[in-house]
Order: C-alpha cells, then structure tokens, then sequence
C-alpha cells in the first residue's frame, strides 16, 4: 500500500484559508495527483487543508473524508519564560536540544512541560486515528510492524498539516516527533510518500521513498513558500527569526 501525506498550500491563518500563493500551489499540486489511481482521500477538519484538497477533488469528481484528528496538532503547553500556551512543536533548538529525553521515542512526552500539556493524549488520538484508517484499508499494528491483512497496493492519501504529520511519522518509523519537527521540513503543499515494505509474508513495515517532495512546484518554475522555515544565517534579518 501507498500512504502519501500532503501538507496544505501557504496558509492565510487569519481567515483559516489560502493565499493567493497557496491557490497557486495547490493548483500545480491538483495537477500532479488528478491522473493518479487513489482509493480514498482523507483530509484535516482545518479550512487551509480541505481548501488544498478541493482543487484535486474537484478535478478528479472526488470527495474526502474528514478526519477531526488530522487537524494540526494541538496540544498547547506553558512557556517556561513567558508563562504563556505556545505549540508544543516551535522551540529554539539551543533550548531543546538540552534535554535528552526528547530524542528518545519513548520518553519525549514525559518531559515536565509536556507532561503537564497532556501531549501525549493528543498523540494518541493520532496514533489510533492512523491506526484505524490503516486497519479499514488492510494493515492492522502488531507492535512496531503491521500484520498484513489484505496486503495490497492501494493508494491513500491524506491533506493535512506539517505537525501532525511529523507525530505520524514518528509513530510509523519509531522516531521522537520532536527529532522531526526540528530535523525536517515539508513545505507548503510538499508530498511525502510511504510505501509498505513486505519481506515476511503478512508482516509490513512503513518506509518512506520520499519526504516533502515539491517537484510539482519546480516543474512549473514557482519558488516554494518560505512558511514553516527560519532565518538560514542570522544576519538574513528578512527571514523570520522566532
């Protein structure tokens, strides 16, 4: 089976939509999936991820189905300095980076400050939300592999947002979130494709071929949006820095 994951195009948070660049985008993307055989779409509850979808659905007389836990992710937690909710996953690497339970996949949540946001109970209705979709479509978790009930090669694909896609791939590949979404970047509309892996008869592993890819994005010679990254030298003073 094929499990692509698609993040949303450039994001107007102020209206929970597009920008014109994010309109752009997804059209270049719709034009890249619409001739493609996919057995189901699902897709974040968020306005800027269903906005994403809807040029792809409509090309393709498709619909998707919403999945409230494909949201972004939303586990708010207290800034240690400023006393304030801040996302759990936009931290100034000299600050994490200092503790070490947050590279270890089984010990990143217990931190103090995540513990006391309840993080992990938020992770969990993702990891039981991709666990059931998987399931319906063939692959049901036994451990850290996936008993391959009716092994097959569909496609799947799933509009959403760059957080919740980092806690899905942590669950998938055993890696702590916080590795990727610090480690990673998937720019807006960036496609990242997992393709099952069957050595041992009924027995699947996950593996990804490819991440944040935005060859759709080149092709048409448009510059991928900058939302999501951060400055790559201090003195790029244009570039955001917090």
């Amino acid at each position: 089976m094929k499990l692509i994951i698609i993040r949303h195009g450039d994001p107007d948070y102020s209206i929970d939509s597009l920008t014109e660049k994010g309109w752009k985008e997804a059209e270049l993307l719709s034009n890249r999936i619409k001739n493609m055989n996919v057995k189901e779409f699902y897709v974040s509850p968020l306005g800027r991820a269903k906005d994403t979808a809807s040029l792809t659905l409509n090309k393709m007389n498709r619909k998707a189905k919403v999945l409230p836990w494909l949201r972004e992710f939303n586990a708010p937690i207290k800034d240690e300095k400023t006393g304030e909710d801040r996302i759990t996953w936009d931290w100034l690497p000299g600050d994490w980076t200092k503790v070490t339970e947050f590279y270890d996949k089984n010990l990143w949540h217990t931190v103090p400050i995540m513990n006391e946001g309840h993080v992990i109970e938020e992770a969990k209705r993702v990891y039981t939300g991709l666990d059931e979709i998987l399931k319906e479509h063939g692959y049901q978790r036994e451990g850290q592999l996936y008993r391959a009930v009716r092994p097959n090669n569909d496609t799947i694909i799933l509009f959403c947002h760059f957080g919740v896609e980092c806690v899905m791939l942590g669950y998938l590949l055993g890696i702590s979130p916080m590795v990727l979404w610090h480690g990673f970047f998937a720019a807006p509309t960036s496609v990242t494709v997992l393709n099952t892996e069957e050595r041992r008869k009924g027995m699947a592993y996950f593996r990804v071929s490819s991440f944040g890819d935005i060859s759709h994005l080149y092709i048409a010679e448009e510059n991928p949006s900058f939302m999501g990254r951060f400055c790559e030298t201090y003195d790029n003073m244009e570039e955001r820095h917090d």
